[in-house]
């Protein structure tokens, strides 16, 4: 009966070596073993092969059996896969290649996409996958470590987390370039309210953010909001003239350029946040999850869309 799982390294490396070398004595001292050593290798693995590996040639030097070709042939392939191997867990050791799985809070998709792109041409061999959600479904990503990275707006308490600041993120107020308001300077808070606001569905950081505007400037005051799902949905809504929205202005950039819309004038705005890049603290991030980071942290923002 064939045992292939009783062959080892050791017998194919003992073939290999007297194959290269003529003798057992040779091969002994190249792979540094006695010459009995070699021998049990070899009559192990002719025992497990059922077929004589060596033979003695006219000039009695040891010589290949045709079995004995076929499994030095197998011996050279197994011994580029490992040298590949050791090669592969050598670049994910030090981080040169990888699985990095980024999370992005949905505002970030406007200029995320560009920051990997930037990433995997810096960084050719790290796989990166980007994944965008709103702020709670990226923390619950974040907690099941699902993601290892995430950039977000101001860092959850749970789970905790380490944080480095990558960029700024301010946040406008916009309406249609023919809105009463437009081209207004400093505009009443009691003037704004009368407005219908559009913002993101609960669990949004926008949402958050305009809701907490509002409430103060309006000291508890009611008004009219619209909730839509995207950003792109709510900017479409404002240049149909359907309310006003408070946003990140790096969503609006293009439409901010093109005059399609524009950005009011009130006290407090833009109101300004930060960008940060976090991951767990009490997970210690891979090699390549390391130099990704460190690489977002150096580029200070420049990824961001500018206005």
């Amino acid at each position: 009966m064939r045992r292939p799982d009783a062959i080892t390294l050791k017998q194919l490396r003992a073939l290999s070596a007297v194959a290269a070398h003529g003798s057992i004595t040779k091969a002994a001292e190249a792979i540094r073993l006695t010459p009995p050593a070699v021998h049990t290798q070899l009559k192990q693995l002719s025992e497990n092969m059922h077929a004589e590996m060596l033979r003695r040639g006219p000039s009695a030097k040891m010589e290949l059996t045709p079995e004995g070709e076929v499994v030095l042939q197998t011996i050279r392939r197994i011994e580029v896969e490992l040298d590949a191997c050791m090669r592969s867990v050598a670049e994910l050791r030090d981080g040169r290649s990888g699985f990095v799985q980024l999370g992005v809070v949905s505002t970030g998709k406007y200029f995320a996409p560009g920051l990997v792109a930037t990433l995997k041409r810096e960084f050719p061999e790290i796989r990166i996958d980007l994944v965008v959600g709103n702020r709670e479904q990226t923390i619950a990503a974040l907690e099941s470590r699902q993601i290892q990275l995430a950039i977000m707006g101001r860092p959850p308490r749970v789970p905790a987390n380490s944080s480095v600041l990558i960029g700024p993120h301010p946040h406008v107020l916009i309406a249609p370039p023919d809105h009463r308001l437009s081209g207004k300077a400093r505009i009443d808070p009691e003037e704004l309210l009368e407005e219908t606001f559009i913002a993101r569905e609960e669990g949004s950081g926008t949402r958050i953010l305009m809701t907490r505007f509002l409430d103060r400037i309006g000291d508890g005051r009611t008004y009219d909001m619209i909730t839509m799902s995207s950003n792109e949905t709510i900017k479409q809504a404002v240049i149909a003239g359907l309310g006003v929205a408070l946003i990140s202005q790096h969503t609006v950039v293009e439409e901010l350029h093109s005059g399609r819309i524009v950005k009011l004038d009130l006290p407090g705005l833009p109101i300004e946040r930060a960008w940060y890049l976090l991951n767990r603290e009490d997970t210690p991030l891979t090699p390549a999850a390391e130099r990704i980071r460190a690489h977002v942290s150096q580029m200070d923002g420049s990824f961001l869309p500018q206005l």
